[in-house]
């Protein structure tokens, strides 16, 4: 089939064509100097040479991205950054007057004009006969301003100084960061004198882009990522519909799954700009070239007027909504399910959920049939044209979304969605069945052939199609400039028997249900794994009417050479490992009062189970709960002690200090005959962390209210979405 590659790319955004001539600098640069720290003075000033036209792009630094910040008259913003400090760049700004005493950098540094004039007065430091002081001389002046530069070695001193009455915006490129050069000097006089080390700039930021900004990007036609760095729990609150819950201290586990390209536009959110310029240099330093952070965050999108959501996956959620309100989905209550079950009618319950979750707790009488599995097997259950089928899930999404494939797939039973779910079901007094495990049927051939033929004409009226190997080829060549996701759509034990090298798991139903866990770059290409001209034929038929990116179909060869094992799961770093701790040697440390244990992971999982005496604290909020006068050494522990290994990390960075964590987690933990702690004494976080469904509230009124809340913000989300403006889902007609 014909691919969009052949269309002209859409126009880009000034954001994006700095990172372009940023990434393309770097990369003149390295070519030059192999080595950041061996750069010679020829390779420098072949360097400074670029940087010169780099800096007379101005168009590039305007002052809707790059601002003197309030209260810091010099103010920095980081546009690279290797992931071991080098080659470090950044957009000094400053107002007239700015004045910098004498200092070095001990490191090579690069200045080049873009806007005002810097005055450097250069020195040359020498030993005196007092070994606290030393003697410093002038060499020369360079005043910088647009085309103009300045190379200083390690060891140069200078002054700087604006002059002149107009702000100052100069580009400053260093051999390593500014956060790793901690042995600079600062001395008391340009005569010299004594010296001392001063820190790192207090803050840097990064370019910033405006509410109207970013929806009108949102509405145009380019790739691009909306990362809210908090907390999901704080996420949950409000957000913008768009972004996906990327918390700032999980980046290393999530980032490359949601936005594998390393240059998509990516703009990230918080509630003030508190967290996202730390979670921009971090996405920096791990490869990211094209990151903005959104001004003002949530709160400044707010001030602007523009739509908020609250809530988790609203993008699929609204969805299921608006397929109700547009397709006038059928539903049944739970009064009159109970009827039917009661006195024997010919009717099918299916719960719509993963299996998971089936057997977490379901309606007493259902059987599991996860989403994208409902075409596949439901001839298995309801072979009878006259059996009701009825398909529900927790609370209302599911159960639409299940109702409708199975009506727009044309199958001859009639069909329902339960109206609200099992919680309806629990607000009318009754009960469900705890523990039930799942047991899928198999489509026999007949069913199974009566199954890809219903599949097949949704796929097409849903406008998608197949790719053959060689442009699937072609779509993997062209990641560098397009994003692609590839996914396997079957059931956990199918993939885990074989799957293709490099495609991941999304069981079908949950890619629906829960986009913004799977993929964050919006028109991405999509590309599904077709295994059975079913499962996912019907998968991306929905994604296609959510209307969220491109997607795909790829029908694996007969004798592919196939993976085992469940998803492999890749972990950046860009902090230095800390060392790891094995559960006895805590549970020594923990007994002779040397330690002290933090879980990282999620409340929930917490209060399932963890190690004794541990708390329990959001990652971002964890410094807070360390007091400097405990000198008990600081254990962090996660499930499965992955998430835990980087936190630690950026801790003991931070903190200039030893801290393990659990090797293996709480799994471990327990593997080892250890005992767990339940319940939610020593959580000291709330639910910041992660929403929390009303489904574990103890107390049976408090749930019974978290419910109807939850299903009054579920049928308010079709009004919010006309509101918030945005568009995309395209409902296929009914046959």
């Amino acid at each position: 089939m014909s691919t969009s590659s052949q269309a002209a790319a859409p126009s880009a955004s000034k954001h994006t064509e700095r990172a372009q001539a940023v990434r393309a600098f770097i990369a003149q640069v390295r070519q030059l100097a192999p080595d950041a720290s061996r750069a010679t003075p020829a390779q420098l000033a072949e360097a400074a040479r670029l940087l010169e036209a780099l800096g007379q792009r101005r168009d590039l630094f305007g002052a809707d991205a790059f601002a003197v910040v309030p209260g810091r008259p010099t103010s920095i913003y980081r546009l690279a950054e290797d992931i071991d400090g080098g080659y470090a760049l950044y957009l000094s700004l400053g107002e007239p007057g700015k004045a910098q005493p004498p200092h070095d950098h001990t490191t090579w540094a690069i200045i080049a004009g873009v806007d005002g004039n810097e005055r450097n007065e250069v020195y040359a430091r020498a030993s005196s006969q007092d070994p606290l002081r030393d003697t410093l001389t002038h060499v020369r002046r360079v005043d910088v301003g647009p085309g103009g530069s300045i190379v200083l070695g390690p060891d140069d001193v200078h002054t700087i100084e604006l002059i002149g009455d107009q702000p100052g915006a100069h580009l400053h490129f260093y051999g390593l960061a500014l956060d790793r050069l901690l042995g600079r000097v600062v001395f008391e006089s340009t005569a010299g004198g004594t010296y001392r080390t001063f820190s790192p700039p207090a803050a840097i930021y990064h370019a910033r882009l405006t509410p109207q900004a970013l929806q009108d990007e949102l509405r145009g036609e380019a790739e691009i990522a909306v990362l809210d760095v908090r907390e999901a729990g704080r996420y949950a609150r409000r957000h913008l519909l768009h972004a996906v819950p990327a918390p700032l201290w999980r980046l290393e586990l999530l980032a490359d799954r949601l936005v594998p390209r390393r240059d998509t536009r990516i703009v990230l959110v918080d509630d003030d700009e508190t967290q996202a310029h730390q979670a921009a240099a971090k996405l920096t330093r791990l490869g990211w070239t094209d990151v903005s952070v959104l001004a003002g965050g949530t709160d400044g999108w707010e001030r602007a007027g523009l739509e908020l959501f609250s809530g988790t996956n609203v993008p699929s959620k609204a969805f299921g909504e608006v397929i109700e309100h547009e397709k006038h989905t059928p539903w049944i209550d739970v009064e009159e399910l109970h009827e039917r079950v009661a006195r024997g009618d010919d009717i099918v319950v299916v719960d719509s959920r993963t299996p998971e979750e089936f057997h977490h707790f379901t309606l007493p009488f259902s059987h599991s049939l996860p989403g994208a599995e409902l075409v596949y097997r439901i001839r298995e259950l309801a072979p009878d044209p006259k059996t009701f089928v009825v398909v529900n899930c927790a609370g209302r999404t599911r159960s639409i979304v299940g109702a409708q494939t199975l009506i727009d797939a044309g199958i001859p039973n009639r069909v329902a969605s339960l109206r609200n779910g099992t919680m309806e079901w629990l607000l009318s007094g009754r009960e469900l069945a705890y523990g039930r495990h799942a047991a899928l049927p198999e489509p026999g051939e007949a069913a199974l052939a009566a199954a890809r033929e219903q599949a097949r004409d949704v796929a097409q009226r849903a406008g998608i199609g197949y790719v053959d190997a060689a442009t699937l080829h072609a779509f993997e060549a062209e990641q560098a400039t397009r994003t692609l996701y590839k996914f396997d759509v079957r059931t956990r034990e199918e993939y885990e028997t074989g799957h293709l090298e490099g495609w991941r798991w999304a069981p079908g139903g949950q890619l629906v249900q829960a986009t913004d866990e799977y993929l964050a770059t919006r028109r991405a290409r999509v590309v599904l794994a077709d295994w059975d001209g079913v499962r996912a034929l019907t998968t991306g038929a929905w994604l296609a009417q959510l209307g969220a990116v491109e997607v795909y179909l790829y029908q694996p060869p007969a004798l592919a050479v196939l993976q085992n094992g469940p998803e492999p799961r890749r972990v950046l770093r860009h902090r230095p490992d800390t060392p790891g701790l094995r559960a006895e040697a805590l549970r020594a440390a923990l007994d002779a009062d040397e330690a002290i244990v933090f879980d990282v992971e999620s409340r929930v999982a917490y209060e399932r189970g963890h190690v004794p005496g541990a708390r329990f604290a959001a990652p971002d909020r964890l410094a807070e709960f360390l007091s400097p006068d405990d000198q008990r050494v600081v254990v962090v522990t996660s499930s499965d002690g992955v998430l835990a290994s980087a936190v630690a990390a950026e801790l003991a960075w931070r903190g200039k200090r030893h801290v393990p964590y659990l090797l293996g987690g709480t799994r471990a933990w327990k593997a080892q005959g250890l005992t767990l702690a339940t319940g939610g004494e020593g959580v000291l976080t709330g639910d910041d962390d992660q929403s929390i469904s009303p489904y574990l509230f103890d107390d049976l009124s408090a749930r019974d209210q978290g419910f109807r809340d939850y299903l009054d913000w579920e049928l308010g989300l079709v009004a919010q979405l006309e509101r918030e403006g945005s568009g995309g889902i395209r409902l296929i007609a009914a046959v």
